[in-house]
């Protein structure tokens, strides 16, 4: 499948109102992969456990694709916060079916850190977040959310693990390195490692 391009969304939008059935298809095909990042970033553990990020992505797409008419955008911005926001009401369903209430913040958006704030981490020192748009960080505007998802898929899987821990769901090294099972100092280096060979794949270096 060729890298998904986010500025072909405009052009897709468009033609799809106009009935062209291939480019309804397209739009929302190159946005599936990208869902499914955000899917499992969204899913607690506990919840894993009762439901399957592709369910919930698959159901999102099914009520997108129902109401696309009601979609009154025009920019990959609009069109990516669209399907975000139908996502983000469906995990609540889930959480609300299954326990009750909704216990978790719904709807981070995803940033990234660069592998050079972790120099201070490693050292044990506090984990700041340092002012202004990092490397990483700026690869994430809206218009690379689709590559980034893509590259993603490329990665081992203990890489994709460890980003959506840290990233994505924005825990701790400690917090991450309880969920795999490693210890801190091993979670970090693999954290590093992954997201140098995530720019890789992405073809920053």
């Amino acid at each position: 499948m060729p890298e998904p391009d986010a500025r072909e969304i405009p052009s897709l939008i468009q033609k799809a109102r106009q009935g062209d059935e291939a480019c309804r298809d397209q739009l929302f095909q190159m946005c599936r992969s990208y869902l499914g990042l955000i899917a499992r970033a969204q899913v607690e553990t506990w919840l894993q456990v009762k439901v399957d990020a592709s369910d919930l992505v698959q159901e999102t797409m099914l009520e997108a694709y129902r109401d696309f008419a009601r979609f009154q955008g025009e920019s990959e911005q609009e069109w990516m916060a669209w399907l975000r926001k139908i996502l983000s009401h469906n995990v609540a369903d889930y959480v609300r079916q299954y326990r009750g209430t909704a216990k978790r913040q719904i709807g981070r958006e995803v940033r990234f850190r660069d592998p050079g704030e972790s120099a201070a981490d490693a050292r044990g020192a506090p984990e700041p977040i340092a002012p202004g748009a990092t490397p990483s960080q700026e690869f994430l505007q809206i218009d690379d959310e689709l590559r980034v998802a893509a590259a993603l898929g490329q990665l081992p899987p203990d890489y994709q693990e460890v980003i959506l821990l840290r990233n994505l769901r924005r825990l701790s090294f400690n917090e991450v390195a309880q969920e795999m099972g490693r210890s801190r100092p091993a979670v970090q280096m693999l954290w590093m490692r992954a997201i140098k060979r995530l720019q890789q794949v992405m073809g920053d270096e």
